[in-house]
């Protein structure tokens, strides 16, 4: 199991790093990334405390903590300098916040965040058939959400996935003990979205390469 995008009290999570990751040790996670929302004003502020905890908590834990940040509600022609500003710092997942039923996100989000230099674009929304194209092209993950609200959208994710050859996530945008999904629950949220089980084994397969490779570097 893995969860790459959830997060800590470096934003509106409850959790301080440790915490989270030994909750997902227990759960028999292989992987967790600590997402938390960023703009220009504490982009610099979160990466590096998350990558501090990073180097002290994989020396012990066998669940490994993998530094990110979820770039939120941030205006699409800021999203490119941020995305490389989250990298510059140290980001080994950077997330966007995209364009999801609940909140008011700025149009064109999902467009300029799948032109950015992102790795997940998070609860999509409605995106359209060409931005899921663009995704697919530049093999940018699309997150199938288990958070209330966001994961409305995860069926007409999944149809724009099937469509176009984009790349899915299974992602709880965990902010409390509660959310950090069990393995049942998280093939439940891709079950619910319209995923076959062999779809859902392939969404664990496709990126898990990708997971150990950041690992080992």
């Amino acid at each position: 199991m893995i969860d790459l995008h959830c997060h800590s009290i470096m934003s509106d999570g409850e959790l301080i790093p440790s915490e989270l990751v030994r909750r997902l040790e227990v759960k028999g996670y292989r992987a967790v990334a600590i997402t938390d929302h960023a703009d220009a004003s504490n982009l610099d502020f979160i990466i590096p405390r998350i990558i501090k905890a990073a180097e002290r908590i994989n020396q012990y834990s066998s669940t490994k903590l993998i530094p990110g940040i979820e770039l939120t509600h941030v205006h699409p022609e800021l999203i490119g300098p941020l995305a490389k500003e989250a990298r510059e710092l140290g980001a080994k997942v950077v997330v966007c916040h995209g364009e999801t039923l609940v909140e008011p996100v700025a149009p064109g989000t999902n467009k300029a965040a799948l032109e950015a230099d992102i790795d997940i674009l998070a609860h999509p929304g409605l995106i359209s058939e060409e931005e899921a194209r663009k995704a697919a092209e530049r093999g940018i993950f699309l997150e199938l959400s288990g958070r209330k609200g966001h994961s409305l959208s995860n069926g007409h994710v999944l149809q724009m996935a099937r469509k176009t050859g984009a790349k899915l996530v299974i992602n709880s945008d965990g902010h409390a003990p509660g959310d950090f999904m069990s393995r049942e629950y998280a093939y439940n949220v891709a079950r619910g979205a319209g995923c076959s089980e062999t779809e859902v084994e392939e969404i664990y397969k496709s990126i898990m390469g990708w997971i150990d490779e950041i690992l080992k570097g």
